[in-house]
């Protein structure tokens, strides 16, 4: 699944691919921000770590759960 999160007050975003089922990086992000964390942290299918402050998410934006078709699809 890819994420691509927003930054405030920069132009670019982060966007990673992670392993983790949708529903558990949205019960992270959601208990992260309810509980008033200062960060969260995400990791991708690389072993990368990223933890990104709360204060600074502009939004964030999940992919779908998909894999990829490789080939001719008709």
């Amino acid at each position: 699944m890819e994420i691509r999160i927003g930054i405030a007050n920069t132009g670019r975003e982060l966007s990673f691919e992670t392993n983790e089922p949708a529903a558990d990086v949205k019960k992270a992000i959601a208990s992260a921000l309810d509980a008033g964390a200062t960060h969260v942290t995400f990791s991708d299918t690389k072993g990368n770590n990223y933890i990104v402050p709360t204060a600074g998410l502009a939004y964030i934006e999940l992919g779908t759960e998909e894999s990829r078709r490789v080939g001719f699809v008709a």
